[in-house]
């Protein structure tokens, strides 16, 4: 059976380093999501055709449960049965103390990192239970290690939103697993993207984070998809309702 791949949110950093990683080494099919960016989607399409690989670019904003079934409907209809979800449509929200954040900035927040995980999640079940007619799968969801360290003065409400996708992680591969679903997370530290400059508007972070970090270096796109694969992949079809953090030992 052909490996489908939808990656949410895979126009830029760690989305783009897996799909570009899965089609370009691990033969997925690929379809990535993104919002309002086609150039940056449809660039990360012409890279994966130029390493002989194939993938589509599908518009999605994940906060609305309509346009997620639509996403999954028009990946379906280009590339076949879904087998395979990394989640990593996410936000942070101009960093700032709690008490100073715009209520619409948490509460986009909350519903593109943690609703959106639960539409994406509950679109894929329906698609892939075995109890429901599918042939099974993989999700794993992107997390991030602000969920255990609660990013104070920074962005809270980012990191309520992160737990919450781990629990969601926890609760729905045990809620799945005899109807052939593995649902799986990964946990990067400070990473090299733009979601510090981009989402955060605080451009100076990762110098500022990285003396406290055990390796004393930043991570890189690329290693954090490693590890998604893993967990996507066969090498870890024993793996389910687990963590798996990438973050330098911080």
């Amino acid at each position: 059976m052909s490996r489908v791949l939808l990656i949410t949110g895979g126009s830029r950093g760690i989305g783009a380093a897996t799909a570009l990683l899965a089609a370009g080494s691990q033969d997925y099919m690929v379809a990535i999501s993104y919002v309002t960016d086609r150039p940056r989607a449809l660039a990360v399409v012409t890279e994966i055709a130029n390493l002989g690989g194939k993938a589509i670019a599908v518009q999605c904003d994940v906060s609305k449960p309509n346009e997620v079934a639509q996403m999954f409907d028009e990946t379906e209809a280009q590339l076949g049965k879904i087998t395979h979800v990394a989640n990593s449509a996410g936000i942070t929200g101009k960093s700032s103390r709690l008490v100073d954040a715009p209520l619409e900035v948490i509460r986009q927040t909350i519903d593109i990192n943690l609703m959106g995980a639960i539409y994406v999640s509950r679109e894929a079940v329906r698609r892939m239970s075995t109890r429901l007619g599918g042939a099974g799968g993989v999700i794993v969801h992107l997390s991030s290690a602000a969920a255990q360290l609660g990013s104070p003065g920074e962005y809270v409400w980012y990191a309520a939103s992160k737990g919450g996708v781990e629990s969601l992680t926890f609760g729905l591969a045990k809620e799945v697993a005899e109807e052939g679903i593995r649902v799986n997370a990964v946990v990067p530290g400070m990473v090299d993207t733009e979601i510090h400059e981009r989402s955060s508007g605080d451009a100076g972070r990762v110098e500022r984070i990285r003396p406290g970090i055990p390796m004393k270096r930043i991570g890189r796109a690329e290693e954090i998809a490693q590890a998604i694969l893993f967990l996507l992949g066969d090498e870890s079809s024993y793996v389910t309702g687990t963590t798996l953090r990438v973050s330098g030992g911080r």
